[in-house]
């Protein structure tokens, strides 16, 4: 059992990591965002921290991320979306640990918690420049997704492995 400082140290060592990893690889996205490797980050402070550490690292860096790259307006956006990326990459996780495969439950939260992503980058640019040109931006979200799951699960084995966990 992890004390209460151990959980708020590797947590904001996760915000950090996840701060520096979204702004390392910054791809132009459609509709002024980016694209970048930090779900990576997300999706593994949920599978490790649980629901509220997790959210909070998530939330924490990738808004973080957002204000130091000079995109501040999507950061109270970032904030909720990828914080509940994390809560919910950990709830279903739990979930389906015991019905399925480690890796088959890890993918499964992993989806669901980029639908999330992708849903809530589109409800917030709808609402900034109209829902019909926010679309322009979900096949980009979809890569980003898809990039920083595989990167997730690659990275939560190595912590498995390596007695991290």
């Amino acid at each position: 059992m992890k004390t209460k400082t151990q959980k708020i140290v590797m947590a904001s060592m996760l915000s950090a990591l996840c701060c520096v990893v979204t702004m390392i690889i910054k791809i132009p996205s459609p509709m002024e965002g980016y694209l970048n490797l930090g779900d990576a980050i997300v999706l593994l402070s949920g599978w490790l921290m649980g629901p509220l550490y997790g959210f909070m690292a998530s939330a924490i860096g990738s808004s973080l991320a957002d204000v130091f790259s000079g995109f501040a307006l999507y950061a109270p956006a970032t904030f909720v979306i990828k914080g509940l990326m994390a809560f919910v990459a950990y709830h279903m996780y739990n979930v389906l640990k015991s019905h399925t495969k480690d890796t088959t439950s890890r993918i499964i939260s992993g989806v669901t918690a980029e639908i999330v992503m992708i849903a809530g980058y589109y409800i917030f640019e709808g609402f900034m420049y109209g829902f019909g040109p926010s679309l322009v931006n979900i096949p980009a979200n979809a890569i980003q997704g898809i990039c920083g799951m595989i990167a997730g699960i690659i990275l939560v084995r190595v912590f498995k492995n390596n007695h991290i966990l």
